[in-house]
């Protein structure tokens, strides 16, 4: 999946020499976190966050003596290092990202143009559709081994039942470099005719390993 299919189009921006006080009214009204800054020509020179506002805002009670802060201009205040995408970047390459820089947004640029935002949230919903959680159906996790043909060995028990396979992932199981952990979403309520399958071939089925496990 490419950034383009998750991020946020509609971007509410601000220039430069708008003032604190603009910030502050778009965060609250508009429920942000984060504000992109923008020069005349839509390019990105900075970002504004809902505590980059709070850190250069007077404090409630005393907003009446330093209400001149207010005014202060977001060129002042916003941050000029931004970590920036492109739309056809890969969503799980942006994540890792987002994991090694920890931030929590990134503005997606194309042309030199801002195009689109995404954040964190939008990451954790499009792992969720990536998964296939949000579809009624059951998870089955197996251990095999590190080679070629394995996934289709495996797909094959799944093709027997009349199955559908709604997404796979696979991760390296730590303590074997010679084994892999396969985690399979099916369409499915009851898996344990697959598992009982599996089972039978001489693959370990780490979940569900017992007929009582939840689903």
């Amino acid at each position: 999946m490419i950034v383009e299919k998750i991020m946020k189009k509609d971007v509410i921006a601000l220039t430069p020499s708008d003032i604190i006080k603009d910030a502050l009214y778009i965060i609250k009204e508009k429920r942000l976190r984060h504000i992109p800054i923008v020069d005349e020509e839509f390019q990105l020179v900075g970002l504004v966050s809902d505590r980059d506002i709070r850190d250069a805002s007077p404090s409630i009670f005393r907003t009446s003596e330093y209400k001149d802060d207010f005014e202060r201009e977001l060129g002042a205040i916003m941050k000029t290092e931004v970590i920036t995408g492109h739309p056809l970047d890969f969503v799980e390459e942006i994540g890792a990202v987002f994991c090694e820089k920890n931030i929590s947004c990134m503005p997606i640029i194309k042309e030199k143009k801002l195009v689109g935002m995404i954040t964190g949230t939008d990451l954790l919903h499009s792992y969720v559709e990536l998964t296939g959680a949000n579809l009624p159906g059951s998870q089955i996790e197996v251990e095999i081994p590190n080679r070629p043909g394995v996934l289709h060995d495996i797909a094959g028990f799944f093709k027997k039942r009349n199955t559908n396979i709604q997404s796979v992932l696979v991760y390296p199981k730590k303590e074997e470099a010679s084994q892999k952990i396969l985690v399979i979403r099916v369409q499915t309520m009851n898996p344990f005719l697959i598992v009982e399958d599996l089972t039978r071939e001489g693959y370990k089925v780490l979940w569900p390993n017992h007929p009582g496990a939840l689903l």
